[in-house]
């Protein structure tokens, strides 16, 4: 009988849980048979907090995709849709007024999580708050923003968003914005899609340094990317994405972009969506976890082992069924222990990395 370990505690780096609960109707404290994410699940596979992401949907579409359509209730909101995959064909931008709007229910939902846990969930602004949460057995909830839609051109709301909790934040999603442009998800691509940066968006860059909220890169394009590693004074950080020599998506990221991140001390996520993480980019869950392990082995090749960690996407993607939801948390980490894998490294990976590139962002 192989020896029993103790699960590695996880954080992880994006979720759609605010988005997915209405959508599904289902409850944050009682366990559910659909979605991804709830406490009892969390739990069970040991996530001891992750980066709860406000996505505003597009107001002229009927179902709201953090990824894409919904498919299976059981499988988050499912996977790319082709409303975002044609530059040509997307929505028209939202109205501030509608991205406000959709953005203060989305926090207000966070915090409604936490004044009913009883103690049981936390919102975080420190990484020391993460650590306290650890200790106590509270599930750390990080406000994060899943493009900037709701910031206007003063960045007005971006100092009101912060004062709420604000402490990471894409500049797009896979669209066009006022400050940037989002890669749309396609497949085999590059995410060499379009425009960098407008001025708007760089001033947003510097404006996040200066309150120390964490710029993450997830969902921009090329451009975008190399304009935020030329203005930007932190670290680069790619919340939830993959290795494109792997799975040749537009979400996932080239050796040069890696290099990047590792030259800036920054970190990458790794995406647990089938579609960015099979080498055909099929959306099929049945899935071996050795693919999972190859995208891992590729960014640590790159990157180093202390800048690298997980973003699985939940509640926003199609995950592969071995994990299934955040219940199976512990099945990947048994899949990178059986490929090598030391308790110290699955540590870094699971929650230490993380802690590690917060504290060089937002301070200790």
């Amino acid at each position: 009988m192989s020896p029993r370990h103790a699960p590695i505690p996880i954080f992880d780096g994006h979720n759609d849980t605010l988005l997915d609960m209405p959508v599904t109707g289902r409850s944050f404290f009682e366990r559910a048979g659909h979605g991804h994410i709830d406490l009892p699940r969390a739990r069970e596979g040991n996530l001891i907090g992750g980066m709860f992401a406000v996505f505003i949907p597009d107001p002229d579409l009927d179902v709201p995709p953090p990824s894409g359509d919904v498919e299976d209730p059981a499988a988050g909101l499912g996977a790319p849709t082709s409303a975002y995959s044609d530059p040509a064909k997307m929505p028209p931008q939202m109205s501030l007024e509608h991205a406000q709007r959709e953005a203060l229910r989305t926090i207000a939902r966070l915090y409604r999580v936490e004044r009913e846990s009883g103690g049981q969930a936390s919102v975080v602004r420190t990484a020391a708050d993460i650590r306290d949460c650890m200790e106590r057995g509270v599930l750390a909830m990080e406000l994060h923003m899943e493009g900037a839609e709701a910031i206007d051109p003063d960045l007005d709301a971006l100092e009101v968003f912060h004062a709420a909790g604000l402490r990471s934040l894409g500049i797009c999603w896979s669209r066009p914005n006022r400050f940037g442009h989002g890669v749309p998800f396609a497949f085999p691509s590059t995410a060499d899609t379009g425009p960098g940066l407008s001025e708007l968006g760089v001033a947003l860059v510097k404006a996040c340094n200066d309150l120390r909220v964490l710029v993450d890169l997830s969902h921009l394009n090329e451009a975008g990317f190399w304009d935020v590693a030329r203005h930007s004074n932190a670290p680069l950080v790619c919340t939830h994405s993959n290795v494109h020599a792997i799975s040749p998506s537009s979400r996932n990221l080239s050796a040069r972009q890696l290099d990047a991140i590792r030259d800036s001390d920054g970190l990458v996520g790794l995406n647990f969506h089938v579609g960015f993480l099979r080498p055909d980019g099929e959306r099929e869950p049945d899935m071996d976890l050795g693919i999972m392990c190859d995208h891992m082995d590729a960014m640590i090749e790159r990157l180093g082992p202390t800048r690298v960690a997980l973003g699985s996407d939940f509640d926003g993607a199609t995950m592969p069924s071995a994990i299934g939801d955040a219940s199976g948390l512990q099945n990947l980490i048994d899949a990178m222990r059986a490929r090598g894998y030391d308790d110290d490294t699955l540590r870094a990976i699971g929650y230490g990395n993380w802690l590690r590139v917060l504290e060089l962002t937002w301070g200790a």
